[in-house]
């Protein structure tokens, strides 16, 4: 329930960030005039990804147990791709989503009523596309037969809107980039379960060979349907009986892409961006021409 919560908080915190962004500048900058198209916009955006959702979850109830399992294994590897772009990204760009919303707002209001819908449900929507996808994947691997997962990733969402309206009202004040930094880590190790899983759906659908060639199994020591087995699932979702392939994909995923997100220099903290104070200042010693 704490991986679906985490999913929830992470991802509808982005989304509200970037609500908040767009309303608390129309509304400084004096175009209130501009919120019903901007809202208008968001409303779209929700309901897009809730029709997503909604088509994943009974379209894929029509289906034979194999396609069923190969549905489900190849959008878990396409949803945790999504995810690992998306928390890379937001990484690198947490320090300036500001002002770069800002300026694509400013373009908008020059173009019209239309341009404003639009700037407001391409921002919002891929938030919710890739909520939609990721949330439907981790739910289905940490599924336990309760809603536990469901209201684990209701519960996040709540808190996101929440965090949202209280960073909008000025009564929250939050390092964006490093809250993103170590959330975004966490998400990776649920994004690792989340792949290992889709990759047991692809094994079951005989997309993947080897499903009963198992790296272990402590199902004794670890029950499945024990408190603490449930807990496991819910939060890396563990599986006491994986395969071998299963196993090393999970490694093969977290462990580099953890390493490289969470390293002080390099793709993750944006190493590219620290050169232009560099040039900046080597053009500010060059000598003047008219000395």
């Amino acid at each position: 329930m704490f991986g679906n919560y985490l999913i929830g908080l992470r991802e509808g915190l982005e989304a509200s960030l970037v609500v908040c962004i767009l309303i608390a500048y129309l509304v400084k900058t004096g175009r209130r005039d501009a919120l019903r198209p901007i809202w208008t916009g968001i409303a779209v955006a929700i309901l897009l990804a809730l029709g997503f959702g909604c088509a994943l979850e009974f379209g894929s109830q029509e289906m034979t147990f194999e396609a069923q399992e190969a549905l489900g294994g190849s959008l878990s590897i396409v949803a945790v791709g999504l995810v690992t772009w998306m928390v890379f990204w937001m990484r690198r760009t947490a320090r300036h989503l500001k002002s770069e919303l800002h300026g694509k707002l400013d373009a908008a209001l020059a173009m019209g009523t239309g341009a404003l819908v639009a700037t407001a449900f391409l921002a919002v929507g891929r938030e919710g596309l890739e909520t939609a996808l990721f949330v439907w994947a981790s739910v289905h691997a940490a599924s336990d037969g309760t809603p536990r997962p469901l209201i684990g990733v209701a519960l996040g969402l709540a808190t996101a809107v929440l965090l949202g309206w209280l960073f909008y009202r000025g009564a929250l004040r939050i390092n964006l980039a490093r809250f993103f930094t170590w959330t975004g880590g966490m998400l990776v190790v649920v994004a690792a379960g989340v792949i290992a899983y889709g990759v047991h759906d692809l094994q079951e659908a005989d997309w993947i060979p080897g499903l009963r060639n198992l790296a272990f199994d402590i199902s004794g020591a670890i029950p499945p349907d024990s408190w603490y087995g449930t807990l496991l699932k819910g939060v890396f979702n563990f599986q006491p009986d994986p395969t071998v392939v299963q196993i090393t994909v999970w490694a093969l995923y977290l462990v580099p892409t953890l390493a490289i997100f969470l390293a002080p220099v390099g793709f993750a903290s944006g190493k590219g961006k620290v050169k232009v104070p560099d040039e900046q200042g080597s053009r500010g010693s060059q000598p003047s021409k008219t000395s």
